[in-house]
């Protein structure tokens, strides 16, 4: 008998254990089969945390890895690797940039399953697109009042303002050929004033400008700490650097404000297509859009807007025309000329 129950004990000890090392290597299984997708992102470093979280929250089996950087710098990455692609998928980069991937051919049409609660003017137009929008983001100006009692200047109500005398050298705004921010300021006013007043007015801009940033919201934050006093930025960041404490007035230039789309698109040479469509797919979701909503003040599923604190209610109604077709097509030509008449203030990499 005693012979009996050693024999047990020893065989239900092995059986312990090899259950224990199958259960280990079930885990490393499954963790290994977790989908990584590479994610190219031009969204701001402070919303990244949140939509990813949203994200892999829904799809545990699916972890995201960011390569982040301005939208100029992201669109040139990716044209730059063309002949070797490495992301899986944009989220969050200008419209008018993945128009120009999309030239290239390097794009996957696909339709999300929320497609059509998207509003049409913020997706790609064809009936399977290529890219598909998250959210609008607009320009704004952030302006110091205690700067501007010290200097005894008043804020400025219009772009025509920001070429008054009494502002010079105290202007920042964001480098177009970096800033999707920047060059939706550009394409605008060119748009709006045509090209031949558009240029002029910006040479008039450039001189009062201090420095031509590489990020979208480095100006805004420039004026709230007061280093420049004016900084033309965006109205997430100009919203969030008021509501932290900065003592800045938001200005938004009463001809009409730039403006562009963020969007998702999924890379055609990606590997991981059912993955990267996930990521489409939620992206346009109720869910992901109550995310943008605390950043952005129109959204691509209008039911999920929010108002923003220090953005007026009637922001869609202040939006200049934009030819997303125009901006796109003509952004080399345009950058080339920008850089030529204007490089000389711009900030060093």
């Amino acid at each position: 008998m005693r012979t009996t129950l050693v024999s047990w004990s020893r065989r239900a000890t092995l059986a312990t254990a090899a259950a224990a090392v199958t259960l280990v290597g079930f885990t490393g299984i499954a963790h290994a089969a977790k989908t990584e997708l590479l994610v190219y992102s031009a969204l701001e470093a402070d919303q990244i945390k949140a939509y990813k979280s949203g994200f892999e929250s829904a799809h545990p089996e699916i972890e995201l890895k960011f390569v982040r950087d301005s939208t100029g710098i992201i669109t040139a990455r990716l044209l730059a690797e063309k002949s070797n692609p490495q992301a899986d998928v944009i989220w969050g980069v200008a419209a008018t940039s993945l128009m120009l991937l999309d030239k290239q051919g390097m794009l996957q049409p696909y339709a999300p399953k929320n497609l059509a609660k998207v509003r049409s003017t913020m997706r790609d137009p064809n009936a399977t697109p290529t890219w598909v929008g998250m959210d609008l983001w607009s320009s704004a100006v952030c302006f110091n009042t205690v700067e501007g009692q010290k200097r005894k200047v008043a804020a400025p109500t219009s772009w025509a303002d920001l070429t008054k005398p009494e502002y010079k050298g105290m202007v920042s705004m964001p480098h177009p050929a970096s800033s999707g921010t920047g060059y939706l300021m550009v394409a605008a006013w060119l748009q709006m004033m045509g090209e031949d007043k558009g240029w002029a007015y910006m040479d008039a801009l450039h001189q009062n400008m201090g420095v031509y940033t590489h990020s979208g919201s480095k100006p805004c934050r420039q004026a709230g700490a007061a280093e420049f006093p004016i900084g033309l930025s965006f109205e997430y960041r100009a919203n969030k650097t008021k509501k932290d404490g900065a003592p800045i007035d938001i200005v938004f230039p009463k001809e009409g404000l730039g403006w562009d789309v963020e969007a998702t698109a999924i890379m055609k040479t990606s590997k991981k297509q059912e993955a990267a469509k996930a990521l489409a797919d939620w992206s346009a979701t109720p869910e992901a859009n109550k995310l943008y909503a605390a950043n952005f003040a129109i959204l691509a599923l209008p039911e999920a807007q929010e108002k923003m604190e220090f953005v007026p209610a009637n922001l869609e109604s202040m939006l200049a025309k934009n030819d997303f077709n125009w901006s796109a097509a003509n952004r080399d030509r345009i950058l080339t000329e920008w850089t030529r008449r204007y490089e000389a203030k711009a900030e060093k990499k």
